[in-house]
This record gives C-alpha cells, sequence and structure tokens, in this order.
C-alpha cells in the first residue's frame, strides 16, 4: 500500500516506519523535525520501499495538498505532534496548532481521497487510575494539560469525520513508551533519562514524592500495535489503548534502574497540575478487536534500552 507517516522521524515514528517498510509498503514520511531527527531514520534512508521523505510541517496545508494528489495513500498514520506537557503549559497555542488544527487539515486531505486515519493519541487524556482492572477505553478523561486537550480535541474530530462522512479512522491511546532511539535529555521519557544518568553514575531525580505510577510499554511492541490499526477494519470508529497492563510507580522504577537508593533525589514537581497519579492500562479491547498483546516484559525492555544507550546510542 502507498502510505504516510507524519512525525516519521520521532521515536516512535520510527519504529512503525521501520515495521511498515519490512512488511513491504511503499511509505512516504514527513516530518518537520522539531521532535524527531534525521539520525533516528538514517538506516532506513536507503531502504527500496522508503519513497520519500519531506521535512515539513502538517500545518501547510499547500505541501499536504501536494503530497495527496501525487501519491493518493492508502493509510495516514498520523503520529506528528507536539508532545510536551511542560511546554505545553507553558506556550499552548502551538500545541494546539499543531496538535488540534494540524489534525485538521490531516483529516480534510484523508477524505478527499478516502485515506485511513490512524491518529496517535496519549494515555495523557485520561484522569487517574482507581482500580486494578486499569484503564479501559471508557475510562473518563481529564485534559489536565493544554497537550491532553488539543489531543482529546483532535480525537473527536478524527472521530467525527468517521460518523460523518464513513471515512475510515481509529483513535489510538499507547501508554508511556519508552526503548531504544528515546530522547536521554530534558524531553525524553523517565526510563531513558534514568537510564543514562545511571551508566553516568549521576543522580536519577524524581518529581514530587515518585508515589504516581506509569504503565510502561516497550516501543516495538507500541509501533506493532500502531501498524495493526491500520490494517483491519474493526478498529475503524474505535479508541483503542495499548499497554503493558501492570504499572510501575516512579520511586520502584528508579530503584530497578538505579539499583541503588542513595543514587535517587527528590526535586520539586515542575507540573504537579498535570500529574496522572496513576497509570494502569487494560488492553481488553486491543487484544479482542486486533489480537495485538505486549510481547516484551519490563524487566527485558529496560535491559535493551540500557544495551542501547551503553553502546552510545543517545537521541
Amino acid at each position: 500500500m502507498n502510505i504516510l507517516l507524519t512525525g516519521g522521524a520521532g521515536f516512535i515514528g520510527r519504529w512503525v516506519a521501520k515495521k511498515l517498510l519490512e512488511e513491504g509498503h511503499h511509505l512516504w514520511i514527513l516530518d518537520d523535525l522539531s521532535n524527531g531527527q534525521e539520525s533516528n531514520i538514517a538506516e532506513l534512508r536507503d531502504h527500496a520501499n522508503l519513497k520519500g521523505f519531506a521535512e515539513g510541517t502538517i500545518l501547510d496545508e499547500k505541501l499536504l495538498a501536494e503530497l495527496f494528489e501525487e501519491h493518493r495513500f492508502d493509510i495516514c498514520y498520523h503520529l506528528g505532534a507536539s508532545i510536551n506537557v511542560q511546554d505545553s503549559i507553558d506556550d499552548p497555542r502551538t500545541t494546539f496548532n499543531n496538535d488540534t488544527v494540524g489534525t485538521f487539515y490531516i483529516l480534510e486531505q484523508c477524505k478527499k481521497y478516502n485515506t485511513k486515519v490512524v491518529f496517535m493519541s496519549t494515555c495523557m487524556v485520561y484522569d487517574r487510575c482507581s482500580n486494578e482492572t486499569g484503564i479501559d477505553e471508557l475510562h473518563p478523561t481529564k485534559p489536565a494539560s493544554p497537550y491532553a486537550g488539543a489531543k482529546i480535541g483532535a480525537e473527536n474530530m478524527v472521530l467525527s469525520y468517521y460518523h460523518a462522512y464513513g471515512l475510515p479512522t481509529v483513535v489510538i491511546r499507547p501508554f508511556n513508551t519508552y526503548g531504544p532511539f528515546q530522547k536521554t535529555g530534558g524531553e525524553g521519557g523517565v526510563v531513558a533519562i534514568f537510564i543514562k544518568n545511571a551508566l553516568e553514575g549521576k543522580e536519577l531525580n524524581i518529581y514530587g514524592e515518585g508515589t504516581q505510577t506509569r504503565d510502561l510499554l516497550y516501543v516495538e511492541d507500541c509501533a506493532r500495535f500502531v501498524v495493526d490499526a491500520g490494517f483491519n477494519d474493526a478498529v475503524n470508529g474505535e479508541i483503542v489503548n495499548a499497554g503493558l497492563g501492570r504499572d510501575i510507580s516512579v520511586n520502584e522504577l528508579a530503584l530497578l534502574i538505579a539499583g541503588d537508593a542513595s543514587k535517587i533525589k527528590y526535586v520539586e514537581h515542575i507540573h504537579p497540575q498535570s500529574e496522572i497519579q496513576k497509570l494502569l492500562c487494560n488492553s481488553a479491547k486491543a487484544k479482542n478487536l486486533l489480537g495485538w498483546e505486549p510481547r516484551v516484559s519490563l524487566e527485558e525492555g529496560i535491559a535493551r534500552t540500557r544495551e542501547w544507550i551503553k553502546q552510545g546510542g543517545l537521541a
């Protein structure tokens, strides 16, 4: 199939691109490199099925129109977004434009060519989990940051195009994804940052009390979920979660990675108002509709990520 992947030079996008290319599809990547970087896809650039890489923004309607008119995409995996919670609090306009307005521009092109839309949302749209069965897709949402608010707005637009126009669309909400190619600096994920600091003998900084929990999904499991959602009509018009189904507190995670409680330091939370105290995913719907289940345990995933960072893989 002809496939457009927005945000394909990003962390998750890179793994989605790799899987789509391995499956033999013709792939075009659009990325403005605000979060992603070309080095993420360096090993994919010579792949015979990578038909094009455009450095550009989803806010460029002329560019989108040209890409869609020329290539008539069968599926658009829409991962391109502003993804930093703190940035959205400091500068909500940029996040709203990229995540909500940009998604509208994508939808308009997909409607024109009947291109299926796989929209990457986030677990950050949910209210905290209050039980051990986990957060399913009917769980209440709570836009505790402009990032979450922008994603919820975009989700509703994506689903409206399914109901109003019959356009095949699906909203996917992966939980906290980690693994190789995740940034290890300030905008990176907690696992990558903790591992890098541990390898360098530095302290691991925990915001707040560290009792908040996360459901950590290994990136190759996430990419498989993302790709599968594009090729299964059973999820059209649906919202679908994916997670490990096990949560771990940030305190426990830090100790697992550092192996030494004296290396852990507590610092003031920079955005406590947007913190979700407990995140635990219920992926039953993904299993029922897609036959998807995670394959990589937290311990195995951390070991793979540690090895990648140790080998010099700093994104």
